[in-house]
């Protein structure tokens, strides 16, 4: 029976790896190499979900494996000790695996090199460990409309709601760019970019303590902390207060799967450093009002799953922000919105830049869509 060698790292185990293996089952005797815990921190920037003595145990029992073992080397080519001892017929990798390196050794050596194309198995969805880990990883933070009112000193003109969105975690999202990724970074460093268990509005205070301790000159938004921590859509009513005065919950998986439906994020350029968006100031009662209102339609537009109202909600928040803090549009906003002004509405994600939130129920070119949470896992 010919012998057929895969390597990796193996961790978060789903029907894509079953797959893979079953096909490269296909060619011999299967033999697997997985990468040792330090060899994936090294590679990958972080130890692997599952230890490799996990990793092997799961491997092992199935049935398509033939024998499952440590890989012998570091590095990319942590297999290449096991390759000259095992002298496979076959070496076999999906497109991912696919390197250049890989294919020199296995020709060099006489082996066999095939790619496989990465195919889920029928009526399974195409799944990466990479993707599942970013699912398992801390969410971000959209704020959608009401933005500011969470300072004290916007929110006593007028009280009024910030509207926000948790959504899951999705390959590039850039920083500095208003997704509350400085108050993730913090989340982060103390929960190890896992999601802590507990309840989440007890978690974001936790948070928001953090990140604002005695003797800072100034203080971040709770709606950042919220919104991390927060499933769903959540509307915080902000009263003169740094903590929302009551907040109300739009969690459920059909609100979410509709949310994520018509949200658009169109990439702008990262905020610069240095950047002050508070520099210019002309705060007043009735543009405070007005953001308060924009914040109202939105959740309005997201309770009632009225798009119009949403772009509404979303359109009225940067109205408001031009009148009390210029310098939080940027000085393009005009033109960039004018690109996407056949869409119910749209909002800066952030001050000075970041994306274009964009509502919509059609295709916004240049633009891509994330996934909203739920209360539902």
């Amino acid at each position: 029976m010919p012998t057929v060698l895969v390597s990796g790292c193996f961790d978060l185990l789903h029907p894509g790896h079953v797959a893979f293996l079953r096909d490269a089952a296909t060619y011999g005797d299967l033999h697997v190499r997985i990468g040792t815990d330090a060899n994936v921190a090294l590679l990958k920037g972080k130890a692997p979900m599952f230890t490799q003595d996990e990793r092997l145990y799961m491997l092992r029992n199935l049935t398509c494996v033939h024998a499952a073992e440590v890989a012998g080397g570091t590095g990319v080519l942590d297999f290449e000790p096991d390759l000259a001892t095992l002298q496979p017929d076959t070496f076999v990798v999906n497109h991912d695996g696919h390197t250049a390196a890989k294919e020199t050794l296995c020709v060099s050596t006489g082996v066999e090199y095939v790619v496989l194309d990465r195919i889920p198995p029928e009526d399974y969805p195409a799944r990466s460990s990479t993707a599942v880990k970013d699912q398992l990883g801390l969410p971000y933070r959209l704020c959608l409309a009401g933005g500011w009112l969470d300072q004290p000193w916007v929110s006593s003109l007028a009280p009024g709601p910030v509207v926000v969105a948790q959504i899951e975690p999705a390959p590039g999202l850039a920083e500095r760019s208003g997704l509350a990724t400085s108050t993730r970074q913090i989340a982060t460093d103390l929960w190890h970019d896992k999601r802590p268990v507990g309840d989440p509005a007890h978690l974001a205070r936790m948070l928001f303590a953090l990140e604002n301790p005695p003797g800072s000159t100034y203080i971040s938004g709770s709606q950042d902390a919220l919104g991390l921590m927060l499933p769903g859509a959540n509307r915080l009513h902000y009263k003169g207060d740094y903590w929302p005065e009551t907040i109300d919950s739009a969690a459920g998986p059909e609100t979410a799967e509709w949310l994520s439906s018509v949200l658009h994020l169109a990439p702008l350029s990262e905020r610069p450093d240095g950047y002050d968006p508070l520099a210019e100031q002309h705060l007043s009662s009735a543009s405070a009002r007005r953001l308060a209102d924009a914040g109202e339609a939105a959740w309005q537009g997201i309770v009632q799953k009225n798009l119009s109202l949403l772009g509404h909600g979303l359109n009225e928040t940067v109205e408001a922000w031009q009148e009390l803090l210029p310098l939080t549009v940027p000085r393009t906003a005009a033109e960039l919105r004018s690109r996407y002004a056949e869409h119910p509405g749209s909002v800066f994600s952030g001050a000075g830049g970041g994306y274009l939130i964009v509502a919509s129920e059609t295709d916004v070119p240049g633009s891509f869509q994330v996934t909203v949470t739920s209360d539902v896992l």
